[in-house]
């Protein structure tokens, strides 16, 4: 009689490059919709098996979690473990988020065009919520008390999905942090180019994803930087990156108070990011951002319903979105960025050291 993983695994001759092969429950969902995942070892032929050594939730779904159980590690580590291993996948049920992954290649497919070799240490640049993941420590190397989990077990990555090769010359837990952001400094960069955009205002700018997309709204040649943080604290690691040319602390969930401070010094912005990872953040940045102007969501917490119906109701003329976490380049970019910049990089150190 097969075991599991062989009987699970006797259909992946017949693979789906989106991975429709691996969905369990509802069938006929893509692996993101999916409320579980078939996550068996063996590999179709255009798969690849990741020898999985780390994971890094998202933001949204680590801060809901710590709050849901007021910072608890064991209670938080529990429901990262139970959710991996009921869905086959981590998939934050509350946010809809997961996170990404480090390991090293494993198994490769021979009809795999992802360009992976056995023995190569990779970051990947999809979602966990799509990602097949089976996990054989029970998560005991982790406290639960930061968004980085060391631990054992395997991942399985589609034809179409994304990883990265670490760079040997950065360190792991700094590029695993960079990649988990990567999209949104490439995504900043283009709208900014296509926009011609002159002020650019950042909500969370002392995070991973804002002070990348401060960089990359200089570096796309906006004149004016403007950033949004919670507190003084933030304010002050902003400032030592220079990043920003000018930093308000305002309640990005007070949409008067933020489209306020935000007016104050710059007037309404070309170009909002938002890129804090707690909900309700939408009005304030459509009330901060000029007529015509665009505002990207680069965060999980977003309700687009709410910024959809906020904008509406405000008959405010914004374009609005979706940061998706995918632009062409967009791992080499953010690299770049904190390669070229050594503020960014003390930072991310910085910031790394404090969890």
């Amino acid at each position: 009689m097969k075991n599991d993983d062989e009987a699970k695994g006797a259909n992946m001759a017949k693979t789906s490059p989106v991975g429709l092969h691996r969905v369990i429950s509802p069938t006929g969902h893509l692996p993101q919709a999916a409320t579980q995942l078939d996550n068996a070892r063996d590999i179709g032929e255009d798969e690849v098996r990741i020898r999985v050594e780390r994971l890094n939730l998202d933001a949204a779904s680590y801060r809901q979690m710590h709050t849901e159980h007021s910072g608890d590690g064991e209670a938080i580590r529990d429901q990262v473990r139970r959710i991996i291993d009921e869905r086959g996948k981590m998939h934050n049920p509350v946010t809809g988020s997961g996170g990404m992954l480090i390991g090293t290649v494993d198994e490769v497919g021979a009809a795999s065009p992802l360009g992976l070799k056995v023995g190569q240490k990779v970051a990947t640049l999809v979602s966990l919520t799509l990602t097949p993941l089976r996990i054989d420590d029970a998560l005991e190397n982790w406290d639960g008390l930061s968004e980085q989990i060391p631990t054992s077990g395997h991942a399985i990555l589609f034809a179409r999905s994304i990883a990265a090769v670490l760079p040997e010359s950065l360190n792991e837990d700094l590029a695993l942090a960079v990649f988990d952001v990567c999209g949104a400094p490439a995504l900043t960069r283009r709208v900014v180019e296509r926009k011609n955009a002159a002020t650019v205002a950042v909500l969370g700018a002392a995070g991973k994803s804002g002070s990348l997309s401060l960089a990359a709204a200089r570096d796309a040649g906006a004149a004016t930087l403007l950033g949004v943080v919670r507190n003084e604290d933030e304010a002050r690691q902003l400032a030592h990156t220079g990043l920003a040319d000018h930093i308000v602390i305002s309640d990005a969930t007070d949409p008067v108070a933020l489209s306020q401070s935000v007016t104050e010094v710059t007037g309404p912005v070309e170009v909002t990011v938002v890129c804090v990872d707690v909900p309700g953040c939408e009005h304030g940045a459509i009330l901060a951002t000029a007529e015509g102007g665009t505002v990207i969501f680069f965060s999980m917490a977003t309700s687009f319903p709410a910024a959809a119906l906020g904008a509406e109701g405000l008959a405010a003329d914004v374009e609005m979105l979706i940061g998706n976490g995918y632009v062409p380049g967009h791992a080499d970019y953010a690299l770049h960025l904190v390669a070229t910049n050594d503020a960014i990089k003390h930072h991310f150190e910085a910031r790394l050291h404090a969890h």
